[in-house]
């Protein structure tokens, strides 16, 4: 018996000792007992608080991103290239000492939009003006070769077309319906970042005389847009093109919250003129004006209290043909009232040349019907000025 005792008080001891040196070393090992067995964790694992996966037909309320996804994939970031020869690049001596550094190449920015799945896109004129290579790429980042169909320096358009299908056009918006206060986008290239979408309001409608084109009848914006912009799209809450942005106003060279795009409506029309007959025909009738005020009506006796007044008249031209002079004064055109000289200059170029059209005019107190058959209108110099 005492040896039965003996045996059980060294095992009890041994299994103590193996007890405390697992303790010691291993003390997980005793953790997994009587546990199931766990898969091991890389480390801490948090819960948080996730609200449930939107599962909406309609865009959230306030969000302007379905307008955006519609018309991103018609906007396409414009790169050009321009050879620029030195005035003695060919001379001997000039080569000698300057060698290639006669000619230079010089890259512009600049963006576009589709309008046609076949390749047919809208951008500024000043973009690829006097450029001798223009690649554009897509949003999905495809590249491609463009070519010059036609340009407009007088509205600052150019139509150019690559050679793709199935591409991604915008739809055209109406922008006659705009209204001051309407939602818009800007989607462009500015800096070459990369598409950006900048958000504002229509600001005021019909903006001209600023200096920057022949014809303008420009949206202002407060749409953020920078150099690269130019030749982007300006999009409603749809979507649908409203315009083309082509300018800023600003003291510092950014962007200053008032932007300029030429509307849609003429856009369209330049495109087609421009894709079917290569260039943009419009009226012109040849008379210098100015702006009738009432200290003007009174000097000249007219019984009018809008028009223009002409200065000046071009000997042979379609006015000088129909009797006009100066001192007479324009206050309709086809039955259209004319209110100032950019009315004028735009109601014209609308004509058909060699169709002849009804003028009132006013030659003193005497008002008589004019038949004047406009010319067409004759190339102009573009003045410069802060384009994007």
């Amino acid at each position: 018996m005492k040896k039965l005792w003996l045996l059980f008080a060294q095992w009890v001891t041994a299994l103590l000792a193996v007890y405390f040196v697992v303790l010691t070393l291993r003390p997980e090992w005793l953790d997994t007992v009587g546990r199931p067995a766990a898969v091991p964790s890389a480390g801490p694992v948090l819960q948080l608080a996730q609200s449930p996966a939107l599962q909406l037909a309609e865009p959230v309320a306030g969000s302007l991103s379905a307008a955006a996804q519609k018309a991103a994939p018609s906007v396409v970031s414009i790169n050009t290239s321009t050879m620029v020869r030195h005035p003695y690049a060919n001379d001997p001596l000039f080569q000698y000492f300057f060698g290639g550094a006669a000619n230079q190449s010089q890259s512009g920015l600049g963006s576009g939009v589709i309008v046609s799945a076949d390749g047919y896109l809208l951008t500024n004129n000043h973009v690829v003006e006097g450029a001798d290579e223009i690649t554009v790429t897509l949003q999905d980042g495809r590249e491609f070769r463009a070519r010059t169909i036609g340009t407009d320096p007088d509205t600052d358009l150019a139509v150019l077309r690559i050679d793709a299908q199935n591409l991604p056009a915008i739809t055209i918006g109406h922008s006659d319906q705009l209204a001051i206060g309407d939602q818009v986008l800007a989607i462009g290239n500015p800096f070459g970042v990369g598409q950006t979408v900048t958000s504002g309001i229509v600001s005021a409608l019909g903006r001209n005389q600023l200096g920057i084109n022949a014809f303008e009848n420009f949206i202002q914006t407060d749409a953020a847009i920078n150099p690269g912009n130019s030749g982007g799209a300006l999009v409603d809450i749809q979507g649908d093109l409203q315009g083309i942005n082509t300018a800023i106003f600003s003291q510092s060279g950014g962007s200053m919250g008032i932007g300029f795009a030429i509307p849609a409506a003429t856009a369209q029309w330049v495109l087609q003129s421009l894709v079917q007959e290569g260039r943009v025909i419009r009226g012109w009738v040849g008379v210098g004006m100015n702006d009738l005020t009432p200290e003007l009506a009174q000097a000249t006796g007219v019984q009018v209290t809008h028009g223009i007044i002409i200065t000046g008249v071009i000997q042979n031209g379609p006015a000088a043909q129909a009797g006009l002079r100066p001192g007479d004064v324009i206050s309709h055109v086809g039955g259209q009232e004319i209110h100032n000289a950019r009315e004028l200059l735009t109601t014209v170029a609308a004509l058909k040349p060699q169709v002849p059209v009804e003028f009132t005019v006013y030659r003193g107190a005497q008002a008589s019907q004019v038949r004047v058959t406009p010319a067409e209108r004759p190339a102009m110099t573009r003045n410069a000025g802060q384009r994007r």
